[in-house]
């Protein structure tokens, strides 16, 4: 991992521009991460872009980041970049349009954090061990001697919060409170961002969380229980793809389940979340779909119907149970 820093830290230092990019349909911790190293790069005098694939939505929970009116449309990003920096990207694929301009790139850091990551980068800052993509930015910032500001601040904040359920999950450790106690002396609004993160939602959201969760199933036996959104039901509540983001987290609360699982219809087929609290690890199935994450967070897409997909995962998570 230092080796990766020095490589990575060598790599801004020696281009003349970079260009930054998330993954389609970015979380917190993706939208945060990117936005917190062109943060760093604008308050330090290295010219960055950052951007991410169409559809070029931010969901409306995100909307109070602070940069994201200095992102660059995708149609505008460089072909053939000097130095092109990706941020919670296990693959190319998950880059979308921006997965030719990497291949283009005359150098590719990837920075992420998923155990499945293909290290599909010239340079890959990748650790498994790490919380959150934020947390490998902060490290990239200390080696290249960069200091934080309060932007930054709020960005790699977000990340970290979103992707340890708001230090609730397993991945939080000493690492994740020390940086979170860094971050708070920047005067974040902490109540705020927590309300827009997590507890703010449309009430036509909170109807379409209704009709979801009264049709979820729950299979005792495998102490495993899942429910799915139609583009039907974003349709009649008025609801986007972004604003279900959360849905995953309602549902993983179930006491009779150890796995969870959510599944989304989406123009690119079902798109699939799962969770788990017990030993199934639901990367492993993710990846065997064609997806990845961690050992208790995963997903993937599908292109098959949501009964099809969901069959499928059952029948995944009973031969990793042996049930």
């Amino acid at each position: 991992m230092t080796t990766d820093l020095d490589q990575a830290a060598a790599a801004i230092e020696a281009a003349a521009s970079v260009a930054l990019a998330c993954h389609v349909s970015p979380d917190g911790d993706a939208l945060g991460s990117m936005l917190a190293l062109h943060h760093l790069c604008r308050a330090h005098g290295k010219p960055s872009i950052a951007s991410f694939s169409e559809p070029f939505l931010v969901a409306p929970h995100y909307a109070y980041l602070p940069g994201l009116d200095l992102m660059t449309k995708p149609l505008d990003f460089p072909e053939a970049p000097e130095l092109m920096i990706t941020f919670d990207c296990g693959s190319a694929q998950r880059l979308g349009d921006l997965a030719v301009a990497a291949g283009r790139a005359a150098q590719l850091l990837v920075i992420d954090h998923h155990a499945s990551n293909q290290h599909f980068g010239s340079i890959n800052l990748v650790d498994p061990d790490a919380a959150a993509t934020a947390v490998l930015v902060r490290r990239l910032a200390g080696r290249l001697g960069w200091s934080l500001n309060r932007d930054t601040a709020i960005c790699l904040y977000t990340g970290l919060v979103t992707d340890t359920g708001r230090f609730q999950y397993a991945n939080t450790s000493t690492e994740v409170f020390a940086l979170a106690e860094e971050l708070a002396g920047f005067d974040l609004p902490i109540a705020e961002v927590s309300r827009h993160l997590f507890e703010e939602h449309r009430f036509a959201y909170l109807q379409l969380v209704a009709a979801c969760l009264g049709r979820a199933e729950l299979d005792r036996g495998l102490r495993f229980v899942a429910t799915w959104v139609t583009e039907a039901d974003l349709t009649h509540h008025d609801v986007t793809l972004d604003e279900t983001e959360g849905l995953i987290d309602l549902v993983r609360r179930t006491a009779e389940a150890e796995v969870s699982c959510v599944l989304k219809e989406a123009p690119d087929g079902v798109r699939v979340s799962l969770r788990a609290i017990s030993e199934v690890d639901v990367g492993a199935i993710a990846t065997s779909f064609g997806g990845g994450g961690h050992r208790f967070a995963a997903g993937f897409t599908s292109t098959s119907s949501i009964a099809d997909t969901l069959a499928a995962i059952r029948q995944a998570v009973r031969q990793a149970t042996g049930a």
